[in-house]
């Protein structure tokens, strides 16, 4: 670990200590040394297959000490090897990932899912398969590609065998949040809160369980606590999800304002900041601005104290659309009758 310590030197997160690193560097030049002579003993009394493992183990090591770039080199020179096999490669291009992943290198991420996929798609096994959704689902969410990351999570979710990615409670926490935020009240009801993965594991993570089950009950009070919990607990300190977490808390306190509103045709304002556990003035000024960005479908009777909700006709805008669509269409038909006669 002597380059990973130097840079957590350099970067002022731990303190100099000559003598600490004196004894990294001793040990990993050791560890290097032996995994160099199996590599040329390898090369001596061993096939090509040994050969490649012999060399993605050395490249394995250097990942694991610090050495981001060597690293780099050493996969890709296996990966460019004729003798290398599919699989092989795969293996190679998922360690690349992780390295890539754990530096945060979005153009390496992007370009080494893009070469995965190429590979599995030349006959890859099921596992290899299940562990690019895996990794996928996660580079998703830290992009805020809820929807891509939802699907994949179902997917791979009953499947997942990734632990070098991260722990199953963590890659359920991740993907239960991604499905909040986009899936139907009833998906979500089906197939992540009552799933049976999810279920196996929700004591590591009670607060996730809590908002969503809470939300769905209908239980705005403790949805409302429970988001604060994730958010503190979870969403701030995931590296991938903490540059969402203002999006996430907005999206998810806009979905529990609108269930509530679906079920009436007005209410007070008292009574849907007793509902949340807030007070009249949060509530209103919440509601004012998701109304003013159209998130919304309600006015404010300030004077009255009332939210009457006003949900879009889509009947009605269906059929306008219809009408204007048939307007162009003869509109056209007109104009090629004129040119067929001409």
């Amino acid at each position: 670990m002597s380059a990973f310590y130097t840079q957590l030197v350099a970067e002022g997160i731990l303190q100099q200590d000559s003598a600490l690193l004196k004894e990294l560097e001793k040990a990993s030049a050791e560890e290097l040394a032996e995994l160099d002579k199996k590599v040329e003993e390898a090369k001596e009394e061993q096939g090509d297959l040994e050969q490649n493992e012999s060399s993605i183990h050395r490249a394995v090591f250097l990942a694991q000490i610090g050495e981001d770039e060597k690293a780099h080199a050493a996969y890709e020179e296996v990966l460019q090897r004729p003798t290398t096999t599919l699989n092989q490669k795969l293996d190679i291009v998922f360690g690349k990932l992780r390295l890539a992943l754990f530096y945060y290198n979005p153009q390496t991420i992007q370009k080494e899912i893009e070469r995965a996929h190429e590979l599995v798609n030349k006959g890859g096994d099921w596992d290899r398969r299940n562990r690019l959704k895996a990794v996928e689902c996660i580079w998703h969410c830290s992009q805020r590609q809820f929807k891509e990351a939802s699907a994949l999570f179902i997917e791979c979710l009953s499947t997942y065998s990734s632990p070098e990615l991260m722990p199953m409670s963590e890659f359920v926490c991740h993907g239960a949040l991604a499905c909040a935020v986009v899936m139907s009240r009833a998906d979500i009801k089906k197939k992540v809160i009552d799933a049976p993965e999810v279920v196996e594991v929700v004591g590591s993570i009670p607060n996730v369980d809590k908002m969503m089950r809470s939300l769905h009950d209908c239980h705005y009070a403790d949805f409302f606590v429970a988001l604060a919990e994730v958010e503190t607990e979870h969403l701030k300190v995931s590296r991938y999800l903490n540059k969402h977490y203002h999006y996430f808390t907005r999206e998810m306190r806009i979905r529990g304002y609108a269930q509530l509103l679906e079920s009436y045709l007005s209410l007070t304002l008292k009574s849907m900041a007793d509902s949340f556990g807030v007070t009249t003035e949060f509530i209103d000024k919440e509601l004012s601005r998701f109304i003013a960005a159209g998130r919304l479908h309600c006015v404010i009777d300030k004077v009255g104290g009332i939210v009457v909700t006003n949900r879009p006709d889509t009947k009605n805008a269906q059929y306008q659309n219809t009408i204007k669509q048939g307007d162009l269409l003869l509109n056209r038909v007109q104009k090629l009758s004129g040119i067929v006669s001409m």
